[in-house]
């Protein structure tokens, strides 16, 4: 898969794709229904399929007062789309400047000119251009002047709930990481680089963690979590610890992550952490003997988790 950040003005390297754009974040189920029907597209036109997405996302500028943390990272998204088929992604660097861009600009500029499109493969409820100004309708009437057809996918639903972004953003911050895989069609993850921590786990409770730096904007709830972490080309079983471990009073946030059946030095090491099911809430305990043995029935519950 090709990446191209940005587009220079006038016709680029594409041969009459089929193209689609959005934000991507997350490239849940209805992310993913709209870059099927693209490669489809593609295929059938016998063009590369191209997707457009904005760096940074559009809301972070234009309503940076906003408490939207986004599902993935830039590196996370570009590989969820690549997995997904897409033949070249084109970031295009968002600004309060390429926010003011009114709509038949936008289509003349991108989607006629720099893309040279074929056909436009968007979502149910795309709207695009200066304070979003402009539809589908618009962009079909537009389409039909420049040469391109427009698709549109209908909204995608899971146990009759459309599938966004936004709700499975409220699920992670319930905790409800099942839920929330179930819209998004795979496991949440969180990538970070392990550092070092307080070494409290191996030293007092027998049970080493590796302390990870999130690269994620978004955490699931404070909790224990049966989760998979993947180090190098491994994904191994574990267990994961979000919050303040009460127990020691640590005061600060963090992330740990116990992989079972594991000896190994972890630190620098890149991890990727896939939480499969929420087990319990986080809370304090008398004594770290207490501590100690429930983070055995944890280590035991989560061996029955992902097992299932």
């Amino acid at each position: 898969m090709k990446v191209y950040h940005d587009l220079p003005p006038g016709p680029g390297d594409f041969s009459r794709p089929a193209v689609t754009i959005g934000n991507f974040d997350g490239v849940h189920l209805g992310h993913r229904a709209i870059l099927a029907r693209l490669i489809d597209a593609a295929r059938k036109l016998e063009a590369p399929a191209v997707a457009l997405t904005f760096e940074p996302h559009p809301l972070k500028v234009v309503r940076p007062d906003l408490d939207m943390p986004l599902l993935t990272t830039p590196e996370q998204k570009l590989r969820l789309l690549e997995a997904a088929g897409v033949d070249a992604v084109v970031v295009l660097p968002f600004s309060p400047e390429f926010a003011a861009i009114p709509a038949r600009d936008f289509v003349t500029d991108y989607f006629a000119r720099r893309l040279q499109a074929r056909e436009v493969v968007v979502g149910y409820d795309y709207c695009f251009g200066r304070g979003r100004e402009g539809n589908i309708a618009l962009l079909k009437e537009m389409g039909r002047e420049a040469g391109f057809s427009v698709q549109v996918a209908e909204a995608e639903e899971v146990d009759g709930a459309v599938v966004s972004s936004s709700l499975i953003r409220a699920l992670l911050r319930l905790g409800k990481v099942a839920e929330a895989a179930r819209l998004l069609g795979r496991d949440y993850e969180v990538v970070g680089v392990v550092v070092p921590g307080h070494g409290r786990g191996g030293k007092l409770l027998g049970v080493p963690t590796a302390n990870l730096k999130p690269a994620n904007e978004l955490l699931p709830a404070m909790g224990i979590y049966a989760v998979r972490a993947r180090v190098g080309p491994a994904l191994l079983p574990g267990v994961a610890n979000i919050g303040t471990c009460p127990t020691f009073e640590n005061g600060g946030l963090s992330l740990e992550v116990h992989l079972l059946d594991f000896n190994g030095d972890l630190y620098g090491a890149e991890m990727a952490v896939e939480f499969a099911a929420r087990l319990r809430e986080e809370r304090r305990f008398p004594s770290i003997d207490a501590l100690a043995e429930q983070i055995h029935k944890d280590i035991a519950n989560a061996r029955r988790a992902l097992a299932g």
